[in-house]
């Protein structure tokens, strides 16, 4: 498989799985027409927000950085008006496929990964909105105020809101941001892993949301207060040690651990190093390309997988297939959509190391007997 195929592989994927879920919110029928699966009926209430949510944290930094002209150039800046169009009709109380920002505890969770997208595509996705929508979208972020996010990662949650407020020029609270950086810090277990809470968990949720989300807070808010610059550069380099971990994780067949909850979020248990790859963050240990030949073999295992979609190309709960059983209470089909997350690389441009050549991954050399370097835990 050549380095170009592999990117057009990544965005004829990722648009796959986009399609149903921002062509059926453009024309106002994501409620009419999404699949609701899952073990709980209450999760109809949250689910349209997990999918458009989820799948544009994913999308941003493609659609804020790739190309303007040629075949993809044409593809972006239509997928950028169906997600600025899904944002209009997410937020506008009068459209049938209005979302719900306030009612219970799990919009908390979903208006965050939103508010994720818009700091990773300010330019598209905020700077291109219409005056009436903007103020529609602060207001939205505004309501999960109401909400008190539960004592573990969901902290992070309530300061990325309010860090997509700062960007958007808003009043915001830093005393939210403050709070759950400080209290991640005093969860750190070592490393490069935080505990979830005051206990550790053995899951991927280092990679589904407390690192990508504590990276990019504090690159957009350091500079204004010491003592959060002074937490910078321990938390860059926590990440780039656990996006070590995870590429060391993939097996030479693209399989990985299957541990902890929510795994039917797929290969969004690579977010972190995905987001890792995009800043240009690696480790010296690791190669762009490699990263991206590892990633590789984990989408195709799982997204080819008979099964993965149904008939109408919505995602199915699993992790490799239809596995229903793998589905928490709170998995519905919305939440699926946070797999969207490992095409963060697409917003590099084509022509970067991370497209170029063919690198074996870590394990793929271990397990052929070719030599690897000694692994080191961070001190």
């Amino acid at each position: 498989m050549s380095n170009i195929n592999d990117r057009a592989y990544w965005l004829k994927t990722m648009l796959k799985i986009a399609n149903p879920v921002l062509t059926s919110l453009a024309n106002k029928q994501l409620k009419q027409r999404m699949p609701v699966e899952g073990k709980n009926e209450g999760q109809k209430d949250y689910t349209h927000l997990e999918a458009f949510a989820r799948l544009v944290c994913g999308m941003a930094p493609w659609i804020e950085n790739g190309p303007e002209d040629g075949e993809e150039g044409l593809l972006r800046k239509q997928y950028a008006e169906l997600i600025r169009s899904g944002i209009k009709e997410a937020t506008d109380q009068l459209s049938p496929d209005y979302m719900n920002f306030s009612n219970g505890h799990q919009p908390i969770v979903d208006t965050a990964f939103l508010a994720h997208a818009l700091v990773r595509a300010p330019k598209e996705l905020i700077g291109k909105l219409e005056p009436t929508v903007k103020i529609k979208v602060i207001e939205a972020l505004k309501q999960t105020r109401t909400r008190k996010p539960h004592f573990n990662n969901w902290l992070l949650f309530s300061a990325m809101i309010e860090t997509a407020l700062y960007i958007l020029e808003e009043d915001w609270d830093q005393m939210r941001v403050d709070y759950a950086l400080k209290q991640h810090e005093q969860w750190y277990v070592g490393d490069g892993v935080y505990g979830d809470g005051p206990a550790f968990h053995a899951d991927y949720y280092n990679s589904f949301v407390i690192q990508p989300m504590m990276v990019d807070i504090i690159d957009h808010v350091a500079h204004l207060s010491p003592d959060w610059q002074e937490m910078k550069s321990k938390i860059h380099q926590r990440a780039i040690r656990y996006a070590v971990i995870l590429e060391r994780s993939i097996s030479p067949e693209g399989t990985f651990p299957i541990v902890g909850r929510s795994i039917a979020y797929r290969f969004g248990a690579f977010q972190h190093l995905a987001q890792m790859a995009l800043q240009q963050r690696l480790d010296d240990s690791l190669k762009p390309a490699q990263v991206r030949c590892a990633l590789t073999a984990v989408i195709r295992r799982l997204i080819e997988m008979p099964g993965t979609f149904d008939d109408e190309g919505w995602l199915k709960i699993g992790l490799c297939g239809h596995q229903p059983q793998l589905g928490e209470p709170y998995i519905s089909t919305g939440s699926l959509y946070l797999c969207a997350t490992v095409f963060l690389p697409l917003g590099l441009s084509s022509d970067d190391s991370f497209w170029q050549g063919e690198e074996e991954w870590t394990t793929k050399k271990a397990w052929s007997g070719k030599s690897i370097s000694i692994d080191a835990a961070l001190h």
